[in-house]
Formats: C-alpha cells, structure tokens, sequence
C-alpha cells in the first residue's frame, strides 16, 4: 500500500479551542473538573453511594479520577529538586587522607613484598663476641683482680656526709682507708663491687698516719688484696688505681708512679696540729679525685703498693684553681699502711716513733732546728728520751736522716715517721758551723 500522507486535522481534544472552556465546549466533550490541589493534583471526586446499598463487609470504593485536558496544571508534578551544592573543605581532606592511607598500606605491602622476594637484609660488619680474658698485668687484668676486693665507704657525722674508699685485708672482713674518710663518723656503710651494702663498725683510726680500720662482719666471700712491698716500687713503674670519685664507684685509673719519698702534709683543720697527717709518700699521675681516698694503689702484679690519700690542686689564691686531678696525686706507701693496720686491729690504736725532741717549726732556714724550750716552758730535748741519749741538744738543726737531706721541721717527722719505733737512724747535726753524725734509736708515742 502506497504511502500516504495524513491531512486530516487533528482530534479537537488535542489542543485548547479559543474561547472559554464553558462557552466553547463541544458536543461530546466532557466538562473540567471543578478544582484543582494545591500540590497541582486533581483533587479526587467520590460519587455518593446509597445508604442502604453499603455494608459493613462492603470494600471502600475507590475514587474515580478523571483526567481533564484542558486543566490549567497536569496531572503529575515533576520534582526537579534544589540548587547544586559545591565539593566541601573536609569533604576534599577526608578524601585526601583517605587515598594517602590507602597509598601508604600499598606501599608498605609491596616494600614487605619485595623484601621477601629479594631475600636481602642490611647489616653491617662487627667482629664477634669473643669470651676472652686479659692478660693479668694488662690494666684490665690488674682491674679484674682488684675490683672484687675494693669497697666504697658512705660516711654520715655529725658534720654532714661523704664518700670513701677502702679494701680489704683479710677474711675476717677489716677493711682499710683514711682517716678522714672516717673522722667524725656515726654511720659507715660500706657497698662491694657486686653492690652489697653492709653497715661497719671504725676498729680505730690515727690521724698523724691518716689511716683507719672498719670491719664488716656477716658478710661471706671476702677478696682480699694482696699486700706488695712499696721498697720495690721505683719510679716509672706502672700503676693503677681504684676508688669513687665524685662517689663514681669502682673507677679504675692508670699512671705511673712520678717520685718516692714525697713529704706530704695534710689536714690542720683544728688549729692545733693534732690532725695534721705527715706521709712519706709516693707520687703518681693516675687520676685520683675526690672520693679516691683510701683506695688501693696497685703495682702490675695487682699487689697493693700504696693507699691513695691525698692531692695536689693549684694554689688557693689561684682563681684558675682546680677541685679535681691535675696529675699530682699521693699515696701513703703500703708498707707503713701494713704495720699502721696491724696495731689498729690489735689494740685499736697506733704508735708513732720519736726522737723525744720539741722542733722549732718557725725556723726559716734549711733543715730542723730544735728548739730552746718545749711545751709549757719544759726542756726541748726530753730528759732520758732517745734524742738525749744521742747527743741532740737545744739549738742544733738536723740537716740529714741517714744521708738524705732535710729541709725543715716537717721533712724531718714524715722522715721519722716512716720507721718504726726501734729502728736505728743516723742523723747529721748542724753545731756552731760544724757537723756532727749522730745515731739514734727510736721512741715510741701513742698517736692520736
């Protein structure tokens, strides 16, 4: 069939005809709803039922709704919904975090990943651990040896507290240091190297020596030190030294030994001359500090050769001047340290060899005078004494003790004091110009 095209007008009810919708209404064209909803709806028109038709059971009847073509809104309301809303400033942060996690978990991942594929790990060279000891006069040898044996001292008085150190002598737990380690103690703590603490009782003490003895009792395991021979020392010979500077427990220190027979001075605090130490001492430049005192000086064998006591710093008017170590530091020597130990520990006291003279400590010139009178007007030469016995008289000046010369009244006691009561010294008299060769055998004084 040909195609043809359509020239009929189209069906009236497609479009509005002119006119009002009243007045224009065709024959056949139904009439407009009377009202329309708000919403733009149709409102729904239900036709009254009869009464009596109705029934309980009766299904409520559904409105009838009509389409009208020429209402003035359609039927339906499209929901063209609100203005397009802009990308928010956390909505771009979370996102951002949010891909960088992600990102990092990837990566992490494949690092892991390719890591285990590859087999491969960093790490750099470093000799292996070896168990081996030292050789025992090495310094870590002789600090092998030593350490178990030494102690730090905790010391409270009546004036304050400080630190010391000491060693120990035998098994029966007498531990040896300074005097003014424990001067003026009412409570001694004495710590091991395996940090032990025990309380200690003081055995004794004599402050012209500067030495003392506590004991530990109780206390299983004692090492004791080895006691050397400080005659056998010389100079240069190496040494080490132990001790709690500044209350650093078991430091160890080396050095040499500088100078023998150093005359050495200390304390004097009282004014009177009763604490003052006098030590024939050695000389060393291992570092010794505040806190050293009392420890033991050691030899290459780890044998006690001196007792650390004391040490030199610059001159008190010096503003540069030091608290610490400058190299200068001085032991007493552990064969006086020996026979001082022996009598704290049998009698709690020790004795002081003497001449049985009153020294003129004013005399300026060179060597020891003795002087005119002694204490509270009494001879200077004590009547009976050894002095007197030799031949010594008021106003002669000793310039030497057994050859070795003397340059004061100091000189001379450290000298006198590094013997025994009983040994035999010969001394060289300075008398009206002329110089005279004395023997004398030694006194004995209870010290202090």
């Amino acid at each position: 069939m040909a195609d043809r095209q359509q020239t009929d007008p189209a069906p009236q009810w497609w479009s509005r005809p002119e006119g009002t919708a009243e007045g224009g209404r065709r024959e056949g064209v139904p009439a407009p709803r009377p009202e329309t909803g708000v919403e733009g709806h149709v409102e729904d028109h239900v036709e009254d039922a009869a009464p009596e038709a109705s029934s309980p059971d009766a299904p409520t009847p559904v409105p009838a709704v009509r389409y009208d073509p020429w209402g003035a809104e359609p039927l339906q309301v499209v929901d063209r919904g609100g203005p397009p809303r802009g990308i928010r400033l956390w909505q771009v942060v979370a996102l951002s975090l949010g891909t960088a996690l992600l990102a990092g978990c990837v990566g992490g991942y494949l690092g892991v990943l390719a890591e285990r594929r590859s087999n491969t790990r960093l790490e750099l060279p470093q000799a292996a651990a070896v168990d081996r000891g030292r050789a025992p006069d090495s310094v870590a040898g002789i600090a092998a040896t030593a350490l178990p044996g030494v102690v730090t001292l905790h010391v409270r008085g009546t004036k304050g507290s400080g630190t010391g150190t000491g060693f120990v002598l035998d098994q029966q737990g007498h531990i040896l240091t300074n005097s003014h380690v424990v001067a003026d103690s009412q409570e001694i703590t004495v710590t091991f190297s395996t940090g032990e603490s025990v309380t200690a009782s003081l055995v004794g003490r004599d402050s012209g020596y500067d030495l003392a003895v506590v004991k530990v009792d109780g206390v299983r395991g004692l090492q004791p030190l080895s006691l050397g021979n400080s005659e056998n020392v010389k100079v240069g010979d190496p040494v080490v030294a132990i001790g709690a500077p500044f209350d650093l427990s078991n430091t160890v220190t080396a050095g040499i030994i500088s100078a023998t027979g150093r005359p050495v001075t200390a304390g004097g605090d009282k004014g009177d001359g009763s604490d003052i130490s006098y030590v024939d001492a050695l000389q060393t430049d291992a570092p010794i500090n505040p806190g050293n005192s009392g420890g033991p000086l050691l030899d290459a064998k780890a044998h006690v050769v001196g007792i650390n006591s004391a040490i030199r710093g610059a001159d008190k008017d010096d503003s540069a001047r030091q608290g610490g170590s400058i190299g200068l530091g001085f032991a007493i020597p552990v064969n006086q340290g020996k026979r001082v130990a022996e009598e704290l520990i049998r009698t709690g006291r020790a004795t002081h060899p003497v001449i049985g003279v009153t020294l003129d400590m004013d005399y300026a010139g060179d060597g020891a005078r003795v002087g005119d009178k002694g204490e509270d007007g009494k001879p200077s030469v004590v009547a009976g004494g050894p002095g007197a016995l030799a031949g010594i008289r008021a106003g002669d000046v000793i310039t030497k003790v057994d050859g070795q010369r003397v340059r004061g009244g100091d000189e001379l006691i450290i000298k006198i004091r590094a013997h025994r009561p009983g040994d035999p010294l010969t001394l060289t008299v300075l008398r009206q110009g002329r110089e005279s060769t004395l023997r004398v055998v030694l006194g004995s004084a209870n010290g202090s």
